[in-house]
């Protein structure tokens, strides 16, 4: 086999599996791992929270399940307009004596909202404590509006 056939056929079998390991990593979109958090189950959400993407989904799920949390953090998506005190609020508008839960649309249809959700996750999956969490929250997001903590 000459070199130049071999330099081919060497392509090939190298381009080959990177150019198939691209596309499928471009079609299939993977959700972040939910292992050590505590999260409300699907069945409960309203149908527009389980038609949601799954980010928004998980964030439903996250607030459900965590409002000893997310009442300590800020949202900066400028929904204090609208009487949110923490991004516990974009998610969850009342709870009754049973435990029932009343869930607010607004995050929704707010990345803001959903982003800082996401990133709670995260940082708690790492071990942060709430304090240093809400930090992060107000260093990396305060560029978009005021806190609406009061």
């Amino acid at each position: 086999m000459k070199l130049t056939n071999r330099i081919k056929a060497l392509s090939v079998l190298v381009l080959i599996p990177l150019i198939f390991g691209f596309l499928t990593g471009c079609n299939t979109a993977s959700a972040p791992s939910l292992e050590g958090l505590k999260m409300a189950p699907m069945d409960g959400m309203p149908e527009e929270v389980k038609s949601a993407p799954t980010v928004v989904q998980q964030a439903y799920q996250f607030a459900a399940a965590n409002p000893d949390v997310l009442k300590h953090i800020p949202c900066y998506c400028g929904c204090d307009d609208i009487g949110h005190t923490s991004n516990y609020g974009c998610y969850i508008s009342d709870t009754d004596a049973n435990g029932g839960i009343a869930y607010d649309s607004h995050a929704l249809g707010c990345s803001i909202c959903v982003d800082i959700t996401q990133d709670v996750m995260r940082l708690l999956k790492q071990g942060k404590p709430v304090a240093e969490i809400k930090t992060y929250i107000d260093q990396t997001y305060s560029q978009y509006g005021p806190s609406n903590m009061p």
